[in-house]
């Protein structure tokens, strides 16, 4: 079985990262889309509530024969990849800027599990500008984000702002 973690904040889930999810589809048979519990941000929702989106969202997604399950970590991505038997690590690549990064998480990735491949994505050109942290910044100043995520989280973000 080919299995692969999809790991990130999600805080909030995008468009962009749905994207990801869908173009991954085909490579594996099984995607864990691994929802990181990061104490050190203060996130707009829960682990909990993230998850739950999530999993509201992903039915949408036609996933052929691609298992999609979510789960929540904290700590190491490669340790919990090892944990979960994953051989693959997908990630979204936006921009130049996020390759650097994205590099160097890979290598110590690499260095700390060598049987665990990153596979980058270039994200689709209309998402190569949407970042969660862009997304709740915008929404919190009225601007307009539909379109960039899905609707149930634009919904969830009204009824946590209160807007």
């Amino acid at each position: 079985m080919r299995r692969a973690i999809f790991p990130g904040s999600f805080d909030p889930l995008t468009n962009g990262h749905l994207d990801v999810i869908k173009r991954s589809l085909p490579l594996f048979d099984e995607i864990i889309i691994a929802v990181l519990n990061n104490p050190d941000k203060k996130p707009m929702f829960s682990v909990e509530e993230r998850c739950a989106m999530i999993r509201e969202i992903l039915p949408t997604v036609k996933n052929g024969n691609c298992t999609l399950i979510v789960d929540s970590f904290s700590g190491l991505t490669a340790e919990f990849a090892k944990a979960k038997e994953a051989s693959a690590i997908v990630r979204g690549i936006r921009a130049v800027s996020d390759y650097e990064y994205e590099l160097r998480m890979a290598l110590m990735n690499r260095k700390l599990e060598p049987t665990i491949e990153t596979v980058f994505l270039m994200a689709a050109e209309e998402y190569s500008y949407v970042s969660s942290d862009l997304m709740k910044q915008v929404f919190r100043l009225g601007g307009r984000v539909d379109g960039l995520i899905p609707e149930l989280v634009e919904a969830k973000m009204h009824e946590k702002l209160g807007k």
